[in-house]
Parts: structure tokens; sequence; C-alpha cells
């Protein structure tokens, strides 16, 4: 109780380091301090704190004076589970520009890693392209897209994940190395990955690309198929699409930065020849 007769609320919080300062990790009013301890200790908020102190990251931003920003604080806003293991995380970092005073927007969506797959078949002279029909329920409709799926662990299994996710969601089962990373032909400065949202989220996304050959009745067969896990929610169906027409086809973020890495790729020739299956 307050001075004043108010009712306190009490607030959860830890503490950790950053840079060598304590920063304050606080829960919104009434989370358990159990459960900001899991929020901190999850894989994707790891991981952002070891992204925003890294050489690139937004700590080690500097000018003439030294170190440009500074973190405040965290508030823990949400933490949804995955079983027992921490999902999502939505927190809220002060990050102060210390030439300015001005705070930069700081909400974000922790999810942490992921992988989708442009799964190119040649059939009878022509490409076609493997897509997954989804329900999303934050955009509110129906998505064609690549076969896709976040990374369980902090391992960085890119390539393994792939292959499995592309067995959940089409049937088809592929060798790991007829993966090629599309991600890994950008610079290294952009950390070779997609960023979906980076204005909210902190979602990177590892593209690669898989090519083979099918005959007519086995790429006939694909289309339609139900696939995924229902008992992790997912309603799949697989469709099949000319790949010339796939820019077209899609509003999936994932697939239209593929097609655009694996155009330029080709046209400078860094892609290496599609071997017989």
């Amino acid at each position: 109780m307050s001075s004043q007769g108010i009712p306190t609320v009490d607030v959860a919080s830890v503490e950790i380091e950053v840079l060598g300062k304590r920063v304050s990790v606080a829960g919104i009013s009434a989370m358990p301090e159990s459960v900001v301890s899991a929020a901190v200790e999850s894989i994707p908020f790891q991981r952002w704190l070891k992204t925003i102190t890294g050489p690139a990251g937004i700590l080690s931003l500097s000018d003439e004076r030294g170190t440009r920003c500074s973190l405040q604080g965290i508030t823990i806003q949400s933490v949804d589970m995955f079983g027992k293991r921490v999902g999502f995380v939505k927190f809220k970092a002060d990050i102060v520009d210390e030439k300015t005073g001005a705070k930069l927007p700081g909400v974000v969506f922790g999810r942490g890693g992921a992988v989708a797959v442009l799964m190119l078949l040649e059939c009878a002279g022509e490409k076609h392209v493997v897509l997954t029909e989804q329900a999303r329920v934050p955009v509110g409709r129906v998505i064609l897209e690549l076969p896709a799926g976040m990374l369980d662990d902090d391992a960085g299994d890119f390539v393994g994940t792939a292959a499995r996710e592309i067995e959940e969601e089409t049937g088809i089962h592929i060798k790991t190395s007829d993966l090629i990373d599309l991600t890994a032909l950008l610079d290294k400065e952009t950390g070779q990955k997609m960023f979906p949202s980076p204005g909210g989220s902190d979602e990177e996304i590892t593209l690669l690309l898989y090519r083979g050959h099918i005959n007519p009745e086995a790429l006939s067969a694909l289309q339609g198929q139900e696939q995924g896990l229902v008992e992790h929610g997912e309603l799949i169906k697989v469709h099949v699409a000319p790949y010339r027409k796939l820019w077209r086809y899609t509003a999936d973020a994932k697939a239209l930065a593929a097609i655009a890495i694996y155009e330029m790729a080709t046209k400078e020739g860094i892609l290496p020849e599609l071997s017989s299956l």
C-alpha cells in the first residue's frame, strides 16, 4: 500500500549484465519472476542480446564521442510456451541515442530463426515450384508460401530443419546434401539472413534452394495433398505451380526474396549445375 492508500503492485525483475553494465529486466504487473527469468534465458531473447551487443549490433554503434546508444532497461510483456520451452517472447527495450537523447522504437517480437526452401522440380522441360497452402491467423487469410519452419533449438541446424520441414509439409524426402544456402550468397555485412519484418520482429530466415527432376505422374500426385502435423495445428495443402508464374502467384515474402536471390545468382553464374536424380 502506498502512502496515499493506493494499492501497489509488485513487479518482478532480474538483472543481467550487458557490456559490463547491469540492466534491469522487469515483467509487466503480476508476471511471476519465474516467467521473467524463463524469458531472459530463452533462445529468442539470448540470440537478440548476442546480436545487439555484437560487432554489428546497435549497442556497438559509435561516433567521435564513443558509444552511440545505451540500453536503459527491458520490460517483458508476454511469453508464449511451446510445451516446456519458451517459444515466443514479446518485450520492450529502452534504448537511448546518447547524441540526441531520443529513444529508439524498441518493441520486439522475439521468435528466433527459421528456414524456408525454394523447391524447384523440373518436369518435361519446365521448372515447377512446390508451395504450401496454410491458414495464417495473424493476417486472417490463407497464404501460399514456401515450405518453412522454425528452428527448435540454438544449434543452428538450418539444413536438417529444412529437410524435416519439407517432409512434414509436402511428404517429400530429400537429402540434406542437395540443399544450397541462397542467403549465404549475400554479403557478410547483411548477416547472410533474410529479415522479413525488422521493424517489429527479430525473425531471421535462412533461404535454401532444392532442385530436382520429377516425372509427370509424380508431379500430378503432389497437387492438393494434405500434409502437416495436425497436433501442431498445421493444416497444410500442397500446391505445385510453374516457377515462371511464382512471382505473381504468391504474396509470401520468403518466396519473393528467394526468387530475387535465385535469379541474380543464376544470372551471375554462381549456382552449381543441376545434377540428375
